[in-house]
C-alpha cells in the first residue's frame, strides 16, 4: 500500500528538514546560473526558524519525510508574496508544486489582511518554473537584471474574488 502526500502548515520542529530539502532543491538552480552563493543555499537554520515564526510556511509530507515546501506572506499593499517553492527532485512533475502554490494562495487569502494579487519570481533560465507559474495563471510583470548571468522574472496574478462575493453579484 502506497502512502499519499499530505500538505499542512510547517512546524518549528521541521525547520532542519525544510532547510535540507531547500539545499537539495536549489542545487540545480545554482548549477544553472553558475552561482553557488544563492540565498537558498546560504540561508541559516536560525533565519529559517525566524521565517517560520513570521511568515506562512506550508510543507508537503510523504509519511514523515518533508518532500516539498513553500513560503508566503501578505505585504502592506495587500500583495501575497510567494517564494522558495521546493519539491524533492524525485517528486517533481506530479502536481506537488501546483498543490503547494495553490495551497499558499488559499492560506494567504484566508488571513486577516485582504489579498489584491499574488506575486512571485524566478530566474530567467528556470524554464520549468516559468511554465508552472504561467499554467497557474501568473503573468510576467517585470524583469530585474541581478548580474550579467541572472535576471529575475517577476510574475503576478490577481487574487480571485471570494466565493461569497461572486454569489452575491450573480
Amino acid at each position: 500500500m502506497g502512502m499519499s502526500v499530505t500538505t499542512s502548515i510547517a512546524t518549528e520542529e521541521e525547520a532542519e528538514r525544510i532547510l535540507k530539502l531547500q539545499y537539495l532543491c536549489y542545487q540545480s538552480e545554482a548549477e544553472l546560473y553558475g552561482d553557488w552563493a544563492i540565498e537558498p543555499l546560504t540561508q541559516t537554520l536560525d533565519s529559517l526558524r525566524t521565517e517560520l515564526k513570521e511568515r506562512h510556511v506550508l510543507v508537503a509530507r510523504l509519511g514523515d519525510e518533508v518532500v516539498g515546501s513553500v513560503r508566503g506572506w501578505v505585504d502592506s499593499d495587500g500583495v501575497g508574496r510567494i517564494g522558495r517553492l521546493c519539491v524533492h527532485p524525485r517528486m517533481q512533475r506530479h502536481g506537488l508544486g501546483t498543490r503547494l502554490v495553490s495551497g499558499m494562495e488559499q492560506l494567504l487569502a484566508s488571513g486577516d489582511r485582504p489579498v489584491q494579487s499574488y506575486r512571485l519570481f524566478t530566474g530567467h533560465r528556470s524554464i520549468g518554473n516559468l511554465r508552472l507559474y504561467q499554467r497557474l495563471g501568473y503573468r510576467q510583470t517585470q524583469v530585474e537584471e541581478v548580474t550579467r548571468s541572472l535576471s529575475f522574472i517577476g510574475l503576478e496574478k490577481p487574487a480571485a474574488q471570494p466565493f461569497t462575493e461572486l454569489a452575491a453579484t450573480a
